[in-house]
Order: C-alpha cells, then sequence, then structure tokens
C-alpha cells in the first residue's frame, strides 16, 4: 500500500464509521463534492495536505487523529 491509498482508506473507514457519503463529507468540509471524488479516484496519483487538512476539519478530528492508524506505521517504502 501507498501513501494515497491508505489515504484513501482512512477517509473511507472514518465516512463508514459516521454512516457518512462523499457528498456530505464535502459540504462539510467546504470543497466541491468533486474534490472529495477526486480524492477517492484510484487514477489520481497526489493529494495536497490542504485537501486533507479541510476534509479532517470537516470531520471534526487533527490531522494527528488522521494520520495515528496503524496503516500509516506499515507503509511501503516510496524511494525506488
Amino acid at each position: 500500500m501507498n501513501v494515497k491509498e491508505a489515504v484513501v482508506a482512512r477517509f473511507q473507514e472514518l465516512m463508514a464509521q459516521r454512516n457518512m457519503r462523499p457528498n456530505e463529507l464535502a459540504t462539510l468540509s467546504g470543497v466541491t463534492p468533486s474534490t472529495v471524488y477526486s480524492m477517492l479516484d484510484g487514477r489520481r496519483k497526489e493529494l495536497t495536505i490542504n485537501v486533507i487538512k479541510k476534509l479532517c476539519d470537516g470531520l471534526e478530528i487533527t490531522l494527528g487523529e488522521f494520520f495515528n492508524a496503524k496503516l500509516f506505521d506499515e507503509l511501503e517504502q516510496e524511494i525506488e
């Protein structure tokens, strides 16, 4: 799993815990639904920390809480 996949998995986990759809997350976060769907799209390779922060704000969690998940400790090496 790479960083992008881990971030998407974490947001999906948090949305599932809250019975939340991507459109709801977008509304709470002050971003467009296309921003959330783009982030969830496996073809998009990069994410900005600003988008992650806005989505965390919408979920009312800190970046520390977001990244405090075991899956981030088990990421594969990105340097080739």
